[in-house]
């Protein structure tokens, strides 16, 4: 999964309480041309998208991420370059392990898709994603196609914890998964059921914890990718089949990562080629805006063991870009206009927990009804984020709320465990904007402040612009801060700046966020007809 704190041998499992999917080198083929060569620069994405799997299939790369308690689960990233990704869809449609992913009387925060995998079988033509939930049970979900449908396939009894995803060429499905023990399942040939598992390897002591694995086979041997958090990468390779022996070798341990201020790149997965180039993406950490993908090349040793290729003893800020095929299409921007046009939202979309399916709806605008009598945001359903776009990037909303109710709350947030919102408050028939911060959790996620309103403007009209600005360089607590407008031309401040965070253990990092939600009763409603988010 990838925590990031400055004790090394603490585990998520501590705290709280996945492999290509191909056989390596299988879509190996002859291609067009290849691309001039270019550079990129690291981040290859200025977004949260931790705990990387990735793959080719084809001329085409996937990757898929972490998303804990947002809604759809498990973003599946697609790109023809490794450079520039695009998010073509979610492998989890909707958290269905519980009521507490519905915030109906319990809540999921920091809980729900953690570190899992996405593969794809030639044989079926088909990609699968594996995940534990709640260390109870591991689920599968399989489409045709990465924009799905997605459709769950079967649910084991056995938690896969970080689980990475092999098919053999063989077609023979194996999950590599543990913490500190690592351990080998075999599943049966339709993937429904295990059918054995095996320790494979103990972790040293001197090493600590090792997981997050990713499961590979390649010029015969296997390979077992493996992340020690927060600051170290390690593989072990057999000769002698998928359940080893094994033996170990380190790949990075502290090295200087490319984003100023950030942390070691780890936990991520390994890709080749059509030509036969192999890569590492990895994410850093860089709160406050989260974990951001990071790409290397990667070489080979004469007797088969991975070496990141470094610039200056560091990760390489810029590398020449991949030689691969001329793309057939650009991809779609992760920022922009959204004017919540067609019948669904676009996939860089995340609901905060399961939406109430019945209080919103797109084609003309977001209409957003209220879902929840709260005063505490972190309870209200229907609050609908978007990834901050790093290093800094604004985000401006255009409101009509000509259908608010007395009671109501509606506005752009920046979200995290410490919240801060610039929106209106419809009260005795009166709307003011208003300023308001305060909204915090604890450790353990239950809410410990509902928000204080630090500054207010009376409001006349149904139209209004909300506009957050957010710094998310990492190293330290940046500033977020709000403006409104009446005509969206003139911005006018609102409030001191708010203080975002940079500590890791929400493990998310901050986004913005869209809500509506009631204090009194339901009923009323806003409309968001455009929603942008610019880069200076």
């Amino acid at each position: 999964m990838g925590l990031s704190w400055s004790h090394q041998h603490l585990t998520r499992r501590r705290t709280l309480a996945a492999a290509t999917g191909l056989a390596a080198g299988a879509l190996l083929r002859p291609g067009p041309a290849l691309a001039a060569a270019a550079q990129y620069t690291n981040p290859v994405i200025w977004q949260d998208f931790a705990d990387i799997d990735i793959m080719r299939v084809g001329d085409t790369y996937y990757a898929s991420a972490s998303t804990m308690h947002y809604s759809p689960g498990a973003p599946v990233l697609r790109s023809y370059d490794l450079v520039n990704w695009e998010i073509a869809g979610h492998a989890v449609p909707v958290l269905d392990f519980g009521a507490k992913y519905d915030l109906n009387g319990a809540r999921g925060y920091v809980r729900g898709i953690w570190a899992s995998s996405l593969a794809y079988r030639p044989s079926n033509r088909t990609f699968y994603w594996l995940g534990q939930i709640d260390f109870a049970r591991t689920y599968v979900y399989t489409a045709t196609a990465v924009e799905g449908p997605w459709s769950r396939l079967t649910t084991i009894s056995t938690p896969y914890y970080d689980a990475g995803l092999l098919v053999d060429t063989d077609d023979t499905l194996y999950v590599a998964y543990g913490n500190t023990t690592i351990s080998v399942a075999q599943l049966s040939p339709d993937g429904r059921n295990q059918i054995r598992t095996q320790e494979v390897f103990r972790t040293p002591s001197s090493v600590g914890t090792l997981e997050g694995a990713r499961f590979y086979k390649i010029n015969g041997q296997y390979y077992i990718f493996l992340t020690r958090p927060a600051n170290g990468q390690y593989i072990l390779k057999s000769s002698s089949g998928p359940f080893g022996p094994y033996t170990m070798r380190q790949v990075l341990l502290d090295l200087r990562g490319p984003i100023p201020g950030g942390g070691v790149p780890h936990q991520g997965g390994l890709v080749r080629t059509q030509s036969g180039a192999w890569y590492y993406m990895a994410f850093v950490d860089a709160y406050p805006g989260g974990r951001m993908p990071a790409l290397a090349p990667v070489t080979w040793t004469a007797d088969g063991w991975p070496v990141v290729q470094l610039v200056n003893g560091a990760w390489g800020t810029t590398y020449p870009s991949p030689a691969v095929p001329a793309p057939p299409r650009q991809v779609t921007p992760m920022t922009g206009v959204d004017t919540f046009d067609g019948t669904s939202l676009k996939p860089r979309w995340e609901w905060n927990h399961n939406p109430d399916n019945t209080k919103w709806s797109v084609g003309d605008g977001l209409t957003l009804r209220t879902a929840t009598v709260t005063h505490d945001l972190y309870w209200a359903r229907n609050t609908l984020t978007h990834r901050i776009q790093g290093p800094t990037s604004t985000a401006t909303a255009q409101l009509d709320h000509s259908a608010m109710r007395d009671g109501d709350r509606a506005g752009l947030a920046l979200l995290r465990d410490s919240s801060a919102w610039i929106g209106l408050k419809r009260d005795g028939g009166a709307t003011r904007v208003v300023m308001v911060t305060g909204l915090t959790m604890d450790g353990n996620w239950n809410t410990t402040g509902t928000g204080t309103e630090i500054a207010s403007v009376p409001v006349s009209g149904s139209r209004i612009w909300l506009r957050a600005n957010a710094d998310i360089r990492p190293g330290a607590p940046r500033p977020g801060t709000f403006s409104y407008s009446t005509d969206g031309i003139t911005f006018t401040r609102l409030g001191p700046a708010f203080s975002m965070g940079n500590d890791w253990r929400f493990f998310m990092g901050y986004r913005f966020a869209l809500f509506n939600h009631a204090t009194q009763a339901l009923g009323g409603a806003v409309r968001v007809t455009r929603f942008e988010v610019s880069t200076p």
